[in-house]
């Protein structure tokens, strides 16, 4: 799998530009699974990062894929240091948040049925194949903690089920950063520009809501025009 991504299909040459996307094989490394069983090392993937480096290209791609191994080692150490708070609903405790307990909206986000496209499709793809990309992870997981103010841990338990490159560290420590328990900056998504941005033609969202397939372009990321339009749920309230 690395031999083919890395380097029959020279996919690493431009990783920084594909790295958001939604759609295809090779935005990704898809090396998650992997890695995740034991079947592949961080050591053995950077060591072919640094080859390729000599023997092809050393850019902002073949940086950003070893900080991408490195921010997956800085969770296992976060969460060796934070133990058993990182369960906590307040994480370490550094910030506080107050989370709401709303099972309808918790059962809409599970089932991709919120009303928000970008993030409906997220889901189901997540619920159908057990990937998500990147980005939609962190779309995802923001809409739930910081939107709907839901407890974050409820989300994370739901990605720790679903996701075939689940990794106790990675996921559990992310969801915790997500969720601004951390006391760094906290990223807050405008869900509609994140997928006029990065699914600009719709493309992604029409594949997983089969609802708007009939809203063309962009307009499939307005949650309230794609209500109007279609027969698609109306959003839910944040």
């Amino acid at each position: 799998h690395l031999q083919g991504w890395m380097w029959e299909r020279d996919n690493l040459r431009r990783y920084f530009e594909i790295r958001n996307g939604l759609l295809g094989a090779d935005y990704s490394s898809k090396l998650g699974p992997w890695l995740s069983l034991g079947c592949i090392s961080p050591r053995t993937v950077h060591k072919e990062v640094r080859r390729y480096e000599a023997e092809r290209v050393a850019n902002k791609s073949t940086y950003w894929l070893i900080f991408e191994l490195l921010v997956r080692d800085f969770f296992y150490f976060h969460t060796a240091r934070v133990g058993p708070r990182l369960f906590y609903p307040h994480g370490e405790g550094v910030v506080r948040q107050e989370w709401v307990t709303d099972s309808a909206a918790l059962e809409a986000w599970k089932t991709g049925r919120t009303g928000w496209p970008l993030v409906d499709a997220n889901m189901r793809e997540l619920v159908a194949t057990g990937f998500l990309s990147n980005r939609g992870r962190q779309v995802a997981a923001a809409f739930l903690a910081l939107e709907l103010r839901l407890d974050w841990r409820l989300g994370a338990a739901f990605f720790e089920e679903h996701l075939l490159d689940y990794d106790p560290a990675s996921n559990w420590a992310n969801w915790h950063a997500v969720a601004g328990l951390t006391g760094a900056k906290v990223h807050r998504f405008n869900v509609v520009r994140q997928g006029k941005v990065h699914d600009p033609e719709g493309a992604y969202v029409r594949l997983w809501c089969s609802e708007l397939a009939g809203v063309e372009g962009a307009a499939v990321h307005e949650p309230l025009e794609a209500a109007l339009e279609t027969r698609f749920l109306e959003p839910v309230a944040v």
